[in-house]
């Protein structure tokens, strides 16, 4: 361009001449515009301004830009270049701007004019954003001040709290130190009275250990008078274990012959022998065990009582343990596991008989040797005959008298057993006994 033109006139003759650019035939494109023709038509004029603007200043260029305005704004063009000039109401920077492309008379002073609006519409803008500032500022000032005047209210409330706060802890330290004088004269008390019972206790010390030689030479004296005493009543004595034992001799004469006149047998220690062996026995009346009454069955507690009582004989039907405690095991590893929890009960009972009867048709045609725990029987049922008939028949081989138990949740062998004078145990009782 040959004279400099305000920036926002020269916006309009870029944007005129990017419209020209976009309908200008290919040969008629100038060799410094081909690049800005392929851009965008919504980015041309931003990012062609410089060699659009360059172009301009070429008067075949030009031609083609004012033959554009002539043709699609011919009220416009002919407004420019008439004498009475462009309407009022049309902006000036782009009258300016047309009135430049088609070099009409008045495009200095239209441009001068442009110029002069840009200058004035620059001033004003400044002279609004100076009062926008001005506005801004004032709010925050008066924002400021009212803040201002709100945090030195809070203030004022705040040292009153505090001069509320210090009064009272003036009040709080005056009472505390009262009370620590006072406590400073209970502690001196105490202290001269823990001196007084401090020589109070010395004194009694000293008459205690005074005592304690007294008794102690009295206790030495005794000790000589009970030697004495024991060497006179030896001999007595010695007379007296002498009868005792010739009296005691003389009642194991009496009852072996007893045995021998009776015609006892001397190897058979129990009855339950007698089974193993293939003898039998006299029956026997019913015992009641009144403390099972009004328990669960898996009361642990009741196999515990029945072994405290004096020569007890705890009768256990195995196979009907086992299979509700250990039912998914071999029938030889639920034997081996019953006889290894019931010998260690044993075991802490040694003065109660304790026999486990199998029956030996549910395992094979003969019986299983098992290992026997010591203080503990075990039988297997007779060929062709059930455990539960030899439980019965075993409680029967008991004398009147003698405490019978039959650990089993079988209601007819319980029922069989309490005819022949036994009481029966739940099951569950000896399992919850063994899993304690």
């Amino acid at each position: 361009m040959s004279e400099p033109l305000p920036a926002s006139v020269r916006h309009h003759v870029v944007e005129i001449a990017a419209l020209t650019l976009a309908d200008l035939p290919e040969s008629e494109v100038p060799p410094s515009l081909a690049a800005v023709r392929r851009f965008k038509a919504s980015r041309r004029a931003r990012l062609g301004a410089v060699p659009l603007a360059a172009a301009v200043d070429s008067e075949a260029f030009r031609g083609r830009v004012a033959a554009w305005i002539r043709l699609h704004h011919p009220e416009l063009a002919e407004a420019v270049e008439s004498p009475g000039g462009p309407p009022p109401a049309a902006p000036p920077e782009k009258i300016a701007a047309v009135a430049y492309l088609l070099r009409a008379p008045a495009w200095p002073d239209l441009l001068a004019t442009a110029a002069a609006s840009s200058a004035e519409a620059a001033v004003r803008s400044r002279v609004d954003e100076a009062e926008g500032t001005i506005r801004r500022l004032t709010d925050q000032l008066k924002a400021n001040q009212r803040g201002a005047a709100d945090e030195q209210e809070q203030l004022r409330t705040r040292l009153s709290v505090t001069r509320a706060e210090a009064d009272d802890a003036r009040r709080r330290l005056r009472s505390c130190t009262e009370r620590i004088r006072q406590a400073e004269a209970s502690a001196r008390e105490s202290v001269a009275a823990a001196e007084a019972a401090r020589d109070t206790a010395v004194a009694a010390g000293r008459e205690a250990e005074s005592e304690v030689r007294r008794l102690r030479a009295r206790i030495a004296e005794l000790e000589k008078t009970l030697a004495g005493a024991r060497r006179d009543t030896r001999g007595s004595r010695s007379v007296d274990d002498a009868r005792m034992r010739v009296l005691l001799d003389t009642l194991i004469a009496s009852a072996n012959g007893v045995r021998r006149e009776l015609d006892l047998p001397t190897m058979v220690s129990r009855p339950a022998d007698l089974l193993a062996r293939g003898g039998d026995g006299p029956s026997s009346t019913p015992h009641a065990f009144a403390g099972a009454l009004g328990r669960p069955n898996d009361d642990p507690t009741l196999i515990d009582e029945v072994l405290a009582v004096p020569g007890v004989h705890l009768i256990i039907d195995g196979y009907n343990v086992t299979k509700r405690g250990y039912g998914r095991l071999t029938l030889q590893a639920q034997r081996e596991r019953l006889l290894s929890g019931v010998g260690a009960l044993a075991g802490r009972h040694p003065e109660s008989e304790v026999t486990v009867v199998f029956d030996a048709t549910a395992v094979v045609a003969r019986p299983v040797g098992v290992t026997m725990p010591r203080g503990l029987r075990v039988l297997f049922s007779r060929a062709g005959r059930l455990a539960d008939e030899e439980i019965v028949r075993l409680v029967g081989m008991e004398p009147e008298g003698r405490p019978v138990f039959v650990v089993t949740s079988d209601r007819e062998v319980a029922d069989n057993s309490a005819a022949k004078g036994a009481r029966a145990v739940p099951s569950e009782a000896l399992l919850a006994r063994l899993e304690r």
